[in-house]
């Protein structure tokens, strides 16, 4: 990829969980990164406590539902520093509920900001690419994009939009000299993880084997995804292969969503009864 220091990457969701992690290892690799997250004071905190060099890392608010910020910002990016050579779109909205139960609130807010969202970032950087004939888009999606989960219903829709937009604009842009890549994690121990704790419809979250960090994604994007340029990575594969299976067989996917959930119950309340030891 050249000298790091020329390279130029774009993150948004920067003030906390994955998206932190990827900005301080951006960061402490030499990149020039504009780091973004709607919650502008967090994020200020951050840059003030970490010491970033305002030459090379430009802090700003961003609400991804919002397209005239993602422009206005965009143009002030290449404005400054003429180009942008990866963007990670790492920001994202999860609550869970049961579809009887959904208000029409939480649909537009999973939509807006898991898929809206991350599709205008996308279209100013596939336009921005292709035009220099290189560049790279990483989204984040999930294995819930993968296969339908019960109880995030929701979270689950707004990945697999994620997932089918990536991978059908990774066809149209690698003519164009430009790479995309989704990731699709299982549940990973951040803030979002924490949030679910209390929600009985989030038990299948629990049901795996070990919850990621923000440490195993950074290390999939440093080691996997920045070198090979992969379409598409789920982590686990092991993981990945269960959740393809449940999607390519519907009419089984319940008995094995049934099987998952109850062990994700009892995974579910031994992980609240030991944080409240704490």
């Amino acid at each position: 990829m050249g000298d790091k220091s020329e390279q130029v990457v774009f993150i948004t969701g920067s003030a906390s969980g994955v998206g932190l992690q990827l900005t301080k290892r951006f960061i402490a690799e030499g990149y020039r990164v504009i780091a973004t997250d709607i919650n502008l004071d967090a994020l200020q905190r951050l840059a003030s406590s970490e010491d970033w060099a305002p030459e090379q890392v430009w802090v700003r608010g961003l609400d991804i539902r919002q397209g005239r910020q993602w422009k206005s910002l965009w143009n002030e990016v290449l404005s400054g520093w003429e180009k942008v050579d990866i963007l990670f779109n790492v920001a994202g909205y999860l609550l869970p509920g049961y579809v009887a139960d959904l208000e029409f609130e939480q649909i537009d807010r999973h939509f807006d900001i898991n898929v809206k969202g991350l599709m205008y970032g996308s279209q100013l950087a596939a336009e921005h690419m292709a035009g220099r004939g290189a560049g790279h888009i990483v989204n984040i999606a999930s294995l819930a994009g993968l296969a339908p989960v019960p109880g995030l219903s929701l979270y689950s829709a707004s990945k697999f939009a994620v997932r089918g937009f990536t991978l059908a604009m990774a066809q149209e842009l690698k003519p164009r000299g430009v790479s995309v890549t989704v990731i699709c994690p299982d549940a990973i121990e951040t803030p979002m993880l924490d949030l679910q704790e209390d929600y009985e419809e989030a038990a299948l979250t629990f049901s795996g084997g070990h919850t990621l960090t923000v440490t195993d994604i950074e290390h999939a994007v440093f080691e996997r995804v920045l070198p090979k340029k992969p379409i598409e990575l789920a982590i686990p594969e092991s993981r990945a292969w269960l959740a393809k299976l449940g999607s390519a067989v519907p009419s089984g996917s319940h008995m094995l969503s049934s099987y998952l959930g109850k062990l994700g119950r009892k995974k579910q309340k031994l992980r609240k009864g030991s944080s409240t030891l704490y």
